[in-house]
């Protein structure tokens, strides 16, 4: 499988949206090169903003345009997006309930050779806990294309997640996207592997070993953590029980949280998470830190065998 950073779809995506939607804009913080923005920079120079280093006012600026009509990306790093702008966010954006998007790269560990400052594990928890923001994290390249575009008609805040390093290609350039409405790319009947982002190529890895093992495992690419589909959890919760969520994140607050609660509240199921323990990793190559802190295919097949023992 080929392999492409997400951000490169999110980039791509923009260009195509502001080819037939004048009110596209991206609001930049400086990084355009790296988001990939540069390339809106070059198609639509006059809707493509560049506040500087500067990301609370970027939230600003976008909650501003966004009262007048317009569709603002406001263009960072996950770790900035998201900490140094969560007030702005917060109270001048979701709580007036404005249309704007928060793309960032450089999610989760995939910026792993840049070290803590900029691998953020807490983002996705961080939005997920305020009123009328959605969270988003697309798997691949094609993913994010079509995933940016449904984001563009989704009205309402929305927070969307990209890699900075290249992640396989899944799926093709022909597959929908509904915001809120898993994908289940493989079928099961032991175990689901619940997953977002880079993680759910992961959870496919596990999938083939597992089969190889005569565990058949179900996988779902949740890659809407809010609002969760709930109906794709009660199914495998009821058909299934056993699940096993992989998440390139904090493993507090993040997707394994999230299903947790809808299990919690049903009473039934067995839930395992994958993700990163509660700790800040360290720098290092992405893969490496996957094994490091055992958020790679090799532990999701140690829990799969466990929970099916």
């Amino acid at each position: 499988m080929k392999e492409i950073a997400t951000r490169v779809g999110f980039g791509e995506a923009l260009i195509e949206l502001g080819e037939t939607n004048e009110n596209i804009f991206v609001v930049e913080c400086d990084i355009a090169k790296s988001t990939k923005t540069d390339m809106f920079c070059t198609a639509h120079p006059n809707r493509h903003i560049n506040v500087g280093v500067a990301e609370q006012n970027a939230a600003g600026f976008a909650a501003g345009l966004a009262t007048t009509g317009k569709i603002p990306f406001v263009s960072t790093y996950a770790v900035f997006g998201s900490m140094r702008m969560c007030e702005q966010v917060r109270t001048s954006i979701c709580y007036p309930n404005l249309n704007v998007k928060i793309a960032c790269s450089h999610g989760g560990l995939t910026p792993g050779n840049d070290g803590v400052t900029h691998q953020s594990i807490e983002d996705m928890g961080i939005y997920r806990t305020i009123p009328n923001m959605s969270v988003v994290m697309p798997a691949d390249y094609y993913s994010a294309k079509a995933i940016v575009k449904a984001a563009a008609e989704y009205v309402g805040p929305m927070y969307l997640r990209f890699t900075r390093d290249p992640v396989p290609c899944i799926y093709d350039e022909n597959e929908k996207f509904e915001i809120g409405k898993a994908k289940v790319i493989r079928e099961g009947a032991d175990v689901a592997l619940i997953a977002i982002g880079d993680m759910v190529n992961q959870a496919l890895i596990a999938a083939k070993e597992l089969e190889s093992l005569g565990i058949k495992a179900k996988v779902i690419d949740m890659f809407t953590l809010k609002p969760l589909d709930e109906a794709c959890v009660l199914d495998v919760i009821n058909s299934i029980g056993k699940i096993i969520t992989v998440e390139d994140h904090n493993w507090l607050n993040g997707l394994g949280s999230a299903v947790s609660d809808i299990v919690a509240r049903e009473g039934k199921g067995i839930v395992r998470k994958v993700g990163l323990q509660d700790r800040f990793a360290e720098s290092g190559p992405y893969s490496e830190l996957l094994k490091k802190y055992k958020m790679d295919s090799t532990h999701i097949v140690a829990l799969a065998k466990e929970l099916c023992r």
